[in-house]
């Protein structure tokens, strides 16, 4: 769907979307449901990932059930749908009554795979969900799946910003410190400004962005990128603006990138993606990335 709106209009509601998702103040799904009703994918499918960011913050569940469930079971673009399938999950029990009409989508045919596999997991959690509620469950861990007490829910939401058992919290955080120790012990190619990277494609990137006067942080910490944490390959801070370069090809490296690239895109993060194929033209291409999103050099 093409937005009918002026660019200035909703550029101005794109960042208000983004900015009220990060809030975590339930005062603004009023504005959130304004915003989500306005001529515009982009500016629904923000609002709509905005008010499912609001799910853990006491925000009306009544009133944001009633504003999602039309954006995902009648929106007019399937990433709107996908988007407000995903939010009105975060809602548990209070999404109950749209179960029928998400498992309906599930098995539409006519839907876009994305959207069905949207429906169905999102069918599946609120059924669950509901069950708990009746059962007097508040947590599940995301990766078993058993309940999680309160002291497992306040210890994992303070590492990792999800739900972890502590079986499971201790299997993370040794599987994330290993990830941490490869990836130092990759980082073998020296650059001219001496940063280490694990590739010539990210050699190259820095020697780019060190030739242009570009300060940036390579392989930062974890970054929060929505309810996830992130390693982006480089950070540009003074423009605000991310770059990956996709150098494998396996496929569940491909599954991870797809993946990295849609939450960039679910917090409307401007990222550059750089693939091996890019390299004999990189100047061109980050060049012209880098003017696309406004950056002078």
């Amino acid at each position: 769907m093409k937005s009918p709106m002026l660019p200035s209009e909703h550029q101005a509601a794109v960042q208000r979307a983004l900015h009220l998702g990060r809030s975590g103040n339930p005062a603004a799904l009023p504005e959130l449901i304004e915003l989500s009703r306005l001529p515009s994918n982009e500016v629904q499918r923000l609002a709509a990932s905005a008010i499912g960011k609001l799910a853990d913050f006491g925000a009306d569940v009544g009133m944001a059930v009633a504003a999602l469930a039309p954006l995902a079971l009648h929106g007019r673009h399937p990433q709107t749908q996908q988007y407000a399938i995903r939010a009105l999950k975060k809602f548990g029990a209070a999404a109950q009554t749209h179960v029928p009409d998400l498992r309906d989508a599930a098995r539409n045919p006519g839907n876009p795979n994305y959207v069905r596999a949207a429906a169905k997991t999102a069918a599946d959690a609120i059924e669950l969900a509901a069950q708990d509620a009746g059962a007097g469950v508040k947590h599940r861990c995301k990766r078993c799946n058993v309940t999680v007490s309160a002291e497992e829910y306040a210890r994992a939401n303070e590492v990792f910003q999800r739900v972890f058992c502590d079986r499971c919290f201790d299997e993370v955080f040794l599987e994330r410190r290993n990830f941490e120790t490869q990836v130092e012990i990759n980082k073998t190619i020296e650059a001219r400004d001496g940063t280490l990277v694990q590739s010539e494609g990210e050699r190259r990137i820095a020697e780019w962005l060190t030739a242009h006067g570009l300060a940036y942080r390579y392989d930062a910490k974890y970054r929060i990128i929505g309810e996830f944490q992130i390693r982006p390959d480089f950070y540009l801070p003074e423009v605000d603006l991310y770059i990956e370069y996709w150098g494998l090809d396996t496929p569940q490296y491909k599954m991870s990138m797809y993946k990295k690239q849609t939450l960039y895109q679910q917090e409307g993060k401007r990222l550059v993606s750089v693939y091996p194929k890019d390299l004999p033209v990189l100047d061109h291409l980050l060049t012209s990335k880098f003017r696309l999103f406004g950056v002078s050099l």
